[in-house]
């Protein structure tokens, strides 16, 4: 009778590890359906299992073999957190091997010039690299932060979070995204275009106009902003400049733009008189800061601005502008454009 237990029981046995490496071994599907699961730091492996469970990553069998692997084997022990591309056409094993050897997935991304901190937190959370929300808050409320060897401003870090095109690996958390943008500043900025120079005279006749790094930020934040084409860029930041040194107001559209918050084929008139310290045609000098993170060529413009008299310009429906020494040329532009249609809406 103890020799027919025992019997039953070995069988029983194997009958139970087969079934465990079967589904072990076998994937939910046969469908390459590939999506991302991040795992945080200190995630239980039930919880683990849990959440394969629920992505549809494994099935209810496939679960239970994938905890009874993990505790055998000791990879329960072992797993590393870090954003992970799975799918239900791999096994619970494979999956297993993939979290224990941290294998991570490396995501490149493509921060483009002139965007918002606002908009690269869309971005960023778009292809599963943080939570919504997340990169704005650390880039505003916890500005402070972040260390840097380039004086900032202390309340956000718009203007410093330098468009480049990234790999970010599966272990790097936002924190150490921003990071690496803050990185690429200094290296591009701090270091090459600025080489380590806080501020910059920029000489004007009869004055001189001196410009710390926040302040030359903001403004090549305005010619990112104002620019279409490439070739007008300097000439654009020469014009700003221009006005700064006579004591204009620089009348920018982007800066009430960035104040409503929203992006409008044209502007009103009520438009222009929003309340808000970044309106350029409320106030004088340079709104507080930048109003987006521009990209090399637009801090360049700022930095060696075209040369000429001009202090206004209008744009045309291509992109293009036309530049105006007095306040009468540019009316006459703008009745042009308009007569002809050709005004840009």
């Amino acid at each position: 009778m103890k020799k027919l237990i025992v019997l039953i029981v070995i069988i029983g046995s194997l009958a139970l590890a087969g079934w465990l490496w079967l589904n072990l071994h076998r994937p939910k599907s046969s469908q390459a359906r590939w999506q991302m699961l991040t795992v945080p730091s200190g995630m239980p492996m039930l919880g683990l299992a849990d959440s394969l469970q629920e992505a549809g990553l494994v099935s209810p069998f496939g679960q239970k073999s994938f905890i009874t692997a993990a505790v055998l084997t000791g990879k329960g022990r072992r797993l590393q957190p870090g954003r992970y591309r799975l799918s239900p056409s791999q096994t619970p094993w494979q999956i297993l091997t993939f979290l224990e050897e941290g294998r991570v997935h490396t995501i490149r991304v493509t921060i483009p010039e002139g965007l918002t901190s606002k908009q690269i937190d869309v971005l960023l959370h778009e292809n599963g690299i943080s939570r919504a929300g997340e990169f704005l808050a650390l880039t505003t409320v916890n500005a402070r932060s972040f260390s840097t060897p380039f004086p900032k401003g202390d309340d956000s870090l718009e203007g410093y979070l330098f468009p480049d095109t990234y790999d970010i690996d599966g272990r790097q958390g936002t924190q150490e995204v921003i990071c690496k943008m803050l990185n690429r500043f200094e290296e591009v900025v701090w270091d090459g275009l600025l080489n380590n120079q806080s501020s910059i005279t920029f000489p004007s006749n009869p004055s001189e106009t001196v410009l710390n790094l926040h302040e030359i930020i903001t403004l090549a934040s305005l010619v990112e902003a104002e620019a279409r084409l490439a070739e007008e860029r300097p000439l654009i930041g020469g014009v700003l400049l221009n006005r700064l040194h006579k004591g204009m107001r620089l009348e920018c559209d982007a800066t009430v733009q960035y104040a409503l918050d929203e992006r409008k084929s044209r502007l009103s008139y009520a438009d222009l008189e929003t309340p808000s310290p970044y309106n350029t045609y409320l106030h004088f000098g340079l709104p507080p800061g930048p109003i987006n993170n521009p990209g090399r060529a637009s801090i360049e413009a700022v930095l060696r601005p075209g040369q000429s008299l001009f202090l206004f310009y209008v744009a045309r429906p291509d992109g293009s502008h036309i530049f105006s020494r007095t306040f009468k040329e540019h009316r006459a532009a703008i009745a042009r454009l308009n007569h002809a249609g050709l005004r840009e809406q």
